[in-house]
């Protein structure tokens, strides 16, 4: 079954949604290439996912904007990125400490990286966007992004996000996103595609920004 657009209530979330979010995100990240090489034991990776989206939820809720469906099935987490964003990298690290414990490390490597290379140019940044497991597949991801994304064509803004893996990748192509240079994290970790999905000009839509890396270590 496939969800049109126009029949999904897509609405901001409150605290009143957060366990469900919490829910939703941990069990939609919980496999695939990079849940593998964070957190290899399964049994541990369920319950440090649920800290860290539990943070991430929150977090996204106090400065972010949240989004959600009627049923609570499905989350995007937003972030408008009108300036570069200020880190507190001591506050960061010991969050990160505390809720992956000795997984901590490669949680920090990769905040690192993505912020290493995240594009200075005004956008708004899409940190996660998950479905439960059991309604993917029938559009509910899209239709939760194409209501952002009229938001930002109206503000004349573009949409920076990370993809994963390939399936993610492929969907957000059929977006209207386009890759730009990948992130390969180290020790044999996966290949992670940034992808830009521009603001309408009078000819197309704006390219994928140069991106100049930057150092903000946690």
């Amino acid at each position: 079954m496939t969800v049109s657009n126009h029949d999904l209530l897509v609405r901001p979330a409150t605290a009143a949604d957060a366990g469900p979010l919490i829910g939703v995100l941990a069990e939609a990240f919980h496999e695939g290439p990079l849940a593998d090489w964070l957190i290899p034991d399964p049994a541990d990776r369920r319950t440090v996912y649920y800290r860290y989206f539990k943070d991430a939820v929150y977090h996204g809720l106090e400065h972010g904007q949240v989004y959600t469906t009627g049923d609570q099935t499905a989350v995007a987490i937003w972030y408008p990125r009108l300036e570069p964003a200020p880190v507190d990298t001591r506050s960061r690290l010991a969050t990160l400490e505390h809720i992956a414990g000795p997984y901590a490390p490669k949680f920090v490597l990769l905040e690192e990286m993505f912020d290493a290379f995240h594009p200075d140019d005004p956008h708004h940044y899409l940190a996660y966007l998950a479905v439960d497991p059991t309604r993917q597949n029938q559009g509910i991801g899209a239709a939760l992004l194409a209501d952002q994304h009229r938001r930002l064509d109206q503000l004349g803004l573009p949409a920076y996000l990370e993809a994963s893996n390939m399936r993610n990748r492929r969907l957000y192509l059929r977006l209207g996103y386009h890759a730009g240079p990948t992130i390969v994290l180290p020790t044999d970790g996966p290949v992670i595609w940034r992808m830009w999905r521009g603001a309408p000009t009078s000819v197309g839509r704006s390219p994928f920004p140069r991106t100049r890396p930057h150092r903000r270590s946690l």
